[in-house]
Formats: C-alpha cells, sequence, structure tokens
C-alpha cells in the first residue's frame, strides 16, 4: 500500500532512518554527553530486543503479568442509540495498572535490567506513565524517580498515593505552568546527571531517538492485536480507527497494526476551551516546526517561538508539541488529525459510563467523543476507539469539576 509517495508494506523497515528522522521530523537535539547515552540504548535495543531470550520474557510478562491480550468490546447499546454505525473499543483499560503505559514501560525496564541500569526516571501528566513506570520498577527490582508538575498531583492524587505505594520517589515540579512539559524539563535534567546508573523513561513517543521508534515499537502490541481480534470479531478490518493523541503513544500503538492497511485512521487532539493559545493543546492542528525535548516534531510556540503554555482538561494531554512520527503522518495525509473540546469530551465520558458500564479516562474520552460524532456522519460501517485507560484516576476532578451528570 503506497501513500503519498510513501510504501506502507515496508514503512516500518524504513522508518525512522539510522539518525531517528520520520521525514524531517525527529532526531536527537541534544549534548554530546547525552548523545553517549543515546547511543547506549540504541545499541543496546537493537542487540538485545532482537534476542529470543529478550523476546521470550517480554512475552511472558505480557501474559502472565499484564494480562494481555486485552479485549474488544463491542459498544452495542450506544451504536443503537447513534445509529447504524457500529462502535468498538480496544480495552487498554484492562491492561494491568489501567492503561497502555505499561506496554513500554516493563519493555524499557526489562531493557534497563538487560543494560545493568539501578534506576529508571521519569516524567508523568496524568499519573499513569508513573504508575506504570513504579510498577516495571518494583517487578524487576529498580529505584524509580517520577517527576510530576505541582498542578497534575493536584488532579491526580490517587495515581500519586499509587505511585508512593508503589515504592516510586515522587518529585513535585513547582516550575512554570507546573504541568507535563516541566515535568519533563526536570526530568531530562535529572537524566543528564545520572545516566551513567539510569535509564530515561520517557512516557510517550517523543524525546530524542531512539525514544519515539522504542516506545511504538512496545507498543504496536496494541494494533496488532486489535487487527486480529477485529477480523475474528466480525470477520473484516473495521472502516475507520480513532485514539487520542497528546504525545501520542496509545494512538502510535493502535495505529501501527493498520497503517499498511485500507483503513481512515482519526489521530484525536484536545481542543480544550477554545482556539485561542494557552486554552488548547492541539499542536498539530495549530503549531509549527519546532524542537523541544530534543527532537523536531510540529509544537505550539509562543511569540518568542518558545513551547507555549498548553491547557487540557486531561492531564496526559496537556503537551506542547507531538511526537515526530505523527507530524510526519499529518504532513502524509495517511492519518486525519482533528480536535474536539473539554465540553465534548466530558459528554462522551457520561454517555460510555451509562450506556456501556465503562468509565474511560478523560484522555479516551477525547476518542470516545470523536468516535460518537464521526459515526453520526458516517451511514454504516465500523469504528473501532482505542480505549487507552481507565478513569478511576479522574473520579475526585471530575466530581468536583463537573458533578454528577
Amino acid at each position: 500500500m503506497e501513500f503519498n509517495g510513501v510504501n506502507f508494506d515496508t514503512y516500518f523497515k524504513n522508518y525512522p532512518n539510522a539518525e531517528g528522522y520520520y521525514g524531517r521530523y525527529g532526531g536527537a537535539y541534544i549534548s554530546e554527553e547525552l548523545k553517549q547515552a543515546m547511543e547506549e540504548i540504541n545499541e543496546a535495543y537493537f542487540t538485545i530486543c532482537k534476542s529470543r531470550k529478550f523476546i521470550s520474557e517480554l512475552r511472558k510478562i505480557r501474559k502472565e503479568f499484564q494480562g494481555r491480550p486485552t479485549p474488544i468490546s463491542h459498544l452495542e447499546r450506544l451504536s443503537t442509540k447513534i445509529g447504524n454505525v457500529q462502535l468498538y473499543v480496544k480495552r487498554e483499560d484492562l491492561n494491568h495498572t489501567g492503561a497502555h503505559k505499561l506496554n513500554h514501560c516493563m519493555g524499557e525496564a526489562l531493557l534497563a535490567k538487560y543494560m545493568g541500569k539501578k534506576k529508571v526516571i521519569a516524567e508523568t501528566g496524568a499519573g499513569q506513565h508513573g504508575v506504570a513506570l513504579a510498577t516495571a520498577a518494583a517487578y524487576f527490582g529498580l529505584e524509580c524517580d517520577i517527576y510530576m508538575g505541582s498542578v497534575d498531583i493536584k488532579k491526580q492524587a490517587p495515581n500519586v498515593a499509587r505511585m508512593k505505594i508503589l515504592g516510586a520517589n515522587v518529585i513535585e515540579v513547582t516550575e512554570g505552568l507546573a504541568t507535563l512539559k516541566e515535568a519533563v524539563d526536570a526530568a531530562f535534567a535529572a537524566y543528564s546527571r545520572e545516566y551513567k546508573d539510569a535509564i530515561y523513561c520517557i512516557g510517550s513517543v517523543v524525546g530524542p531517538h531512539p525514544f519515539p521508534m522504542m516506545v511504538r515499537d512496545f507498543q504496536s502490541v496494541v494494533g496488532i492485536e486489535a487487527r486480529e481480534q477485529f477480523v475474528e470479531m466480525t470477520g473484516e478490518l473495521p472502516d475507520a480507527v480513532v485514539a487520542c493523541v497528546g504525545g501520542g503513544s496509545n494512538a502510535m500503538g493502535m495505529f501501527s497494526g493498520f497503517l499498511n492497511y485500507p483503513v481512515d485512521i482519526y489521530g484525536i487532539e484536545p481542543l480544550g476551551r477554545g482556539t485561542a493559545l494557552g486554552d488548547h493543546a492541539a499542536s498539530l492542528q495549530y503549531g509549527e516546526e519546532g524542537i523541544m525535548h530534543g527532537f523536531n516534531s510540529i509544537m505550539l510556540k509562543d511569540e518568542n517561538g518558545d513551547p507555549a503554555p498548553v491547557y487540557s482538561v486531561a492531564s496526559g494531554l496537556d503537551y506542547p508539541s507531538s511526537g515526530p512520527e505523527h507530524a510526519f503522518l499529518h504532513d502524509l495525509g495517511r492519518v486525519k488529525y482533528d480536535v474536539v473540546n473539554d465540553e465534548e469530551t466530558i459528554d462522551a465520558f457520561f454517555e460510555l459510563s451509562r450506556m456501556e458500564g465503562i468509565i474511560p479516562a478523560i484522555e479516551s474520552s477525547h476518542a470516545v467523543a470523536y468516535g460518537i460524532k464521526l459515526a453520526k456522519q458516517m451511514k454504516k460501517g465500523s469504528i473501532l476507539i482505542c480505549l487507552s485507560g481507565r478513569g478511576d484516576k479522574d473520579m475526585d476532578y471530575i466530581i468536583e469539576n463537573y458533578g454528577i451528570r
């Protein structure tokens, strides 16, 4: 299958290239010292991850510890309410720890173990990546430092408690807007001091090469499972696949299973309160090319060309850029990137909860909201949505700000 000059049958062999680029996006814009650390990780990944022993151990972990494969659920009542289009969800909320994040955290921690590292370092926004990495660290007996903005610490108190119970050191970040970008800044700074004994387990398909590639590869299990399960359930591929996009790890995992198949793919960003700068985090929709956190992608900039302030009702999506592969797929037109606002997202949160008995994460509710909107536009067919996480972490915030509808 070819799309705008790119052969998707061989896509994963060609992208990223040896320097970590997807077209002009990606790369590693970091200090010489950190470049050596990244080269060490890259070499270890390509050596260890091709070994039968590593693959066998990761498969065992996925089956016996994570509870994979996660199922697909047919949203029969919600589909009937909307019309003729059938909605399905890939249930990453049923993955151990309640989200897709554990897929790459167990892979990264296993890599750290094979490399002889003693500590894992990471940032977190909604807390799901932090919980997943704290879980992986406990499983492998590694030290774990998690950097989290003070705003998100207040919003995500249940996940903060979970990280601490699992033995992680949660480090509050108070600089700037004290959200996800600042947490990434602090985690990078810590890693630059400790890279000899630690590995930075980035929480999405962002950062310097090889992280966008590694996280995508570990998350691709989502899309591969989903494609095989959907065909087994229905006898055909879905007409459309939908996932939310902040940094974009759940989306790249889901999309990986469908990029070289005749399926429409949609990545959904948070429009938040509106289109004004600072009221949303829709970088692919409103941003421009720029470098931050060691990679080149499409980002939201302020008047000085620096990363702009961003907002989303979902702590896991309030990031001023997106993964470089998303920027590449956006430019190619292979994936259509669109937005939903806070109001649509919260409506979808309650709709899925009441109609199907599934309480989604606010991040995932963006994808659900768009899936509902798309179903109303389509006359027939099927839509598969990546339900990237469960909403337990969001309950206090939802009740305090929106009540019980």
